[in-house]
């Protein structure tokens, strides 16, 4: 069955993770500029959600050939993200979520049974 639906949204999700990892890390950054301790855990938050994001990636690409095991790739980037910088990583939650969810639980019309 064609997964494209599961492909751009997963795509689509990942990209804005990364803009969203990038702007966790400018905060990150500047909270390191303006602390006492010269460091801030937001910049390492920030470096793992451009991780997730990058598993979203690689789990939209895989969805096309495993659905399962593309799909349980993008809801764990999913989660992972959300965990890792929140509310900059919603839309991407979201948009990941929803590709995830539907490579695992959509089933191919091809194992459907037409029944009469």
């Amino acid at each position: 069955m064609n997964r494209t639906t599961e492909f751009v949204l997963g795509l689509i999700g990942g990209i804005i993770g990364f803009f969203a990892a990038i702007l966790a890390l400018f905060v990150g950054g500047v909270d390191a500029a303006f602390s006492e301790s010269g460091s801030s855990s937001i910049t390492g938050l920030g470096w793992s959600a451009f991780v997730f994001s990058a598993l979203a990636i690689v789990g939209a690409v895989v969805v096309k050939s495993k659905a399962n095991l593309g799909g349980i790739l993008l809801i764990v980037s999913a989660i992972g993200g959300l965990i890792s910088i929140s509310m900059f990583y919603l839309i991407s939650f979201i948009l990941i979520g929803i590709a995830g969810l539907m490579g695992v639980f959509r089933k191919d019309k091809s194992n459907e049974s037409t029944g009469s």
